[in-house]
């Protein structure tokens, strides 16, 4: 741990809430801690939650937001921790004795988070340093062709930002070739004849046209790629006809695409257990009796719910409770959900004292589908009111649609899936045998955006400098919709 910009009593709280974190089994990468104004904040918070980033007009963008948010009082950063080996956190200057106490709490929960989580086990942990080595080379970059050509490309690469296969790093996509292991290519069939009468019944040249002939069909029948390729950022930087420059900027966009990935894929869990433990570390180890009032207001604050939006802290930490007691008691397993008297589940304890064993397990392996997939019950959606909604079209306004447990459920995890995104894949880089590129939409019961679909299309032929389509479902009809010189036009695919 680094206090040197801590003052001496925050000091020796933050070594106490390190001690305190550890004795509860958290396991966290070196925590180094910055005290800032309300305006750096905003800085670090705009650039991603790092203190140098590449130049880019977004980033100032976001800093207006945030910052009139603050001056209006209708938002406030508490605090900022940034997946790194040293962890690397930053506390608000004006923040109360009391917050600036739950909060390192909370920073110590969420470093043995990034350090456990299987999410985040190949994320680079030298981060801090590679996104300074990135600004410097978009600098370099600027110097180079300009500022105007280098912002343009930027703004094309950030609206496919998404475009990247998040399970990538632990599965294997792309065919592997071993050595014996490719379908023999096609040769021409000779007809038999003697040795001495070959050439003239097998003529050399003929045989050289034919098995050229056959090499190309060979070629064509070949799908570029062979599979469909859900990292598009990955086929730009291997095929787009780019400049040495735009390609570097790609392969910046798509690794700093990959380092927050995880970070999206388990806001819940990693919210829930940052909550979780700054919640049991307060009010068992660190809390003053003058400070109960003041505490109570703030962690109330971070865990209420409003209408139409979804709180991943409050669903977090719930569901880590709610695991940790049906495991203490024994609440699971075929006995328990076989039992159909609610009194006795209500009451059902078997002593079994696993739950703290059980969270830590569910903390290392899961991410926020899986959690809910899997720890989601129909008791836990009734004690939580969870319910759905949907718009009326003749009260022009949002009502209740349905408390039933499999629909909740349903749509948790419809939102949750690729983080609510559409799923889209390469499918042929040479479409019609012209070298323009068609995507594909894996449909899941939700069409895509048009404006989105739009300016997303327009931007990759931008970059893949031919025109570009995607396949996919509108009006319940199979759908081309194709960008040539950013013009767009629908066709209907006819099987």
């Amino acid at each position: 741990m680094n206090t040197t910009q801590l003052s001496p009593l925050l000091a020796r709280w933050a070594q106490k809430i390190e001690g305190v974190a550890a004795s509860n089994g958290l396991d966290f990468y070196p925590v180094i801690f910055e005290m800032v104004d309300f305006e750096t904040m905003n800085e670090v918070a705009a650039y991603g939650g790092f203190p140098t980033r590449y130049r880019h007009w977004r980033w100032g963008m976001e800093y207006e937001s945030l910052s009139k948010g603050y001056r209006y009082g209708l938002s406030k950063i508490y605090e900022l921790v940034i997946n790194n080996n040293p962890c690397y956190a930053y506390l608000l200057e004006s923040n109360a004795v009391v917050d600036q106490k739950l909060v390192m709490a909370h920073v110590y929960a969420h470093c043995d988070f990034f350090k456990n989580n299987i999410s985040f086990s190949r994320t680079n942990r030298k981060m801090m340093d590679e996104t300074a080595n990135h600004a410097a080379r978009v600098d370099r970059y600027i110097g180079e062709v300009g500022l105007e050509r280098v912002e343009s490309f930027l703004d094309a690469c950030l609206t496919i930002e998404d475009l990247v296969d998040p399970h990538a790093q632990f599965i294997q996509r792309r065919r592997v070739v071993r050595p014996g292991g490719e379908d023999e290519p096609a040769t021409v069939r000779k007809l038999r004849s003697k040795s001495y009468m070959d050439p003239y019944i097998n003529p050399p040249s003929f045989i050289e046209a034919q098995q050229a002939r056959l090499d190309e069909e060979a070629r064509k029948m070949r799908s570029f790629p062979e599979e469909p390729e859900r990292d598009v950022l990955l086929f730009l930087i291997e095929h787009a006809p780019l400049e040495r420059w735009q390609r570097d900027i790609l392969s910046i966009i798509r690794e700093e695409a990959y380092y927050f990935a995880p970070q999206g894929q388990t806001k819940i869990m990693n919210e829930g257990w940052a909550s979780f433990w700054h919640s049991r570390m307060m009010t068992e180890k660190l809390l003053a009796v003058e400070e109960l009032i003041d505490y109570a207001d703030h962690h109330s604050g971070t865990v209420a719910t409003s209408p139409g939006r979804l709180n991943p802290y409050k669903l977090g930490i719930e569901l880590f409770r709610d695991i940790e007691e049906r495991w203490n008691k024994g609440r699971f397993g075929k006995e328990y959900e076989e039992c159909d008297s609610w009194d006795r589940k209500r009451s059902w304890d078997t002593g079994l004292g696993k739950g703290r064993e059980k969270i830590f397990e569910v903390r290392k392996f899961h991410n926020d589908v899986t959690f809910i997939d899997s720890f989601l019950t129909e008791e836990f959606c009734r004690r939580q009111k969870l319910f759905t909604f949907a718009m009326n079209d003749k009260s022009q306004g949002y009502e209740i649609e349905s408390r039933e447990f499999m629909k909740v459920r349903e749509t948790l995890l419809f939102q949750l899936t690729n983080h609510g995104r559409p799923f889209i894949y390469v499918k042929d880089g040479n479409f019609r045998n012209r070298g323009e590129l068609l995507l594909w939409h894996r449909y899941e019961a939700a069409e895509l955006k048009r404006d989105y679909a739009e300016d997303t299309l327009r931007n990759l032929e931008m970059i893949w400098g031919r025109p570009v389509h995607v396949e996919t479902i509108m009006s319940e009809s199979s759908t081309l919709i194709s960008c040539a010189g950013g013009e767009l036009l629908e066709s209907e695919i006819v099987a």
